[in-house]
């Protein structure tokens, strides 16, 4: 009864202070020979932005140029980001680059070729407010009407918010958690925002807090994979994936799907 009494009065707090004092959003953006796609994610990210401005809280975007052979860099600075640059070629590290550079309060990772919605990050915020979030993902939608891609995508969703497992194109948390945690893993090529969802809710449980899976309002992801990529391709990712994992996700020629330059 006084531990929940303890982290009813914490919660409390955090959330008072959220509400009274203005906070900073960070959004880090790692991008890979992403020139074809980047001026409109970026265009469509400051719009949904907007969602944070008018609250008072500040907002700064955040590039990370990981080893591209592209315009990426020049297309990223003409936005008005900061660009930061990572030599060595893994979305792990492109992310944790972008997160050692940040100033925010809070952590807000995007993909590339992602477009979160200003109603999402009205969510978002929302979310931060309620002061019980440590951190947070959400369901996705593909940019395309494809049967078997959209079906593999609902079930990603249900399994999301079942497992509270945070989908690596769309995360937020507190920095400090995050600088805690020591960001993403090194050892992963490929699901590393599973392995740090699994330890995001650990210290959620600890602090009183949890890891919250956002729906409303889902983010809008691209499906170009579908077309670069063969059926047979995804699925022996998947097989290696699952009955060979360390393998599969601890290799960057092995996670081709994400490192072979296709965009």
């Amino acid at each position: 009864m006084v531990m929940c009494t303890v982290k009813n009065i914490l919660l409390k707090k955090h959330a008072e202070n959220a509400n009274l004092s203005p906070l900073k959003i960070s959004i880090i953006v790692p991008a890979f020979n992403e020139e074809r796609l980047l001026a409109v994610s970026l265009a469509k990210i400051q719009a949904a932005a907007a969602a944070f401005s008018r609250r008072g809280w500040g907002v700064e975007l955040i590039v990370c140029d990981n080893n591209s052979t592209d315009q990426t860099s020049a297309i990223a600075t003409a936005t008005g980001a900061r660009v930061v640059f990572e030599p060595i070629n893994q979305i792990a590290r492109a992310r944790n680059c972008g997160a050692a550079a940040a100033t925010g309060d809070w952590l807000l990772f995007v993909d590339a070729d992602s477009h979160p919605s200003e109603e999402l990050l009205d969510d978002v915020a929302e979310a931060i407010l309620a002061g019980r979030c440590l951190a947070g993902g959400s369901t996705i939608r593909l940019d395309e009407r494809l049967l078997v891609p959209s079906l593999v995508t609902q079930f990603w969703n249900l399994s999301s918010r079942l497992g509270r497992l945070m989908a690596g194109s769309f995360i937020f948390c507190e920095t400090s958690a995050f600088r805690q945690l020591g960001g993403f893993s090194h050892e992963l090529f490929a699901a590393e925002e599973l392995e740090l969802s699994q330890r995001f809710k650990r210290l959620a449980k600890q602090a009183g807090r949890t890891v919250v899976i956002l729906h409303r309002h889902p983010l809008i992801t691209s499906a170009r994979k579908v077309h670069l990529y063969t059926a047979r391709e995804h699925l022996g990712f998947m097989w290696r994936a699952i009955f060979r994992q360390r393998q599969a996700l601890g290799s960057r020629q092995a996670a081709y799907l994400w490192y072979d330059g296709r965009r």
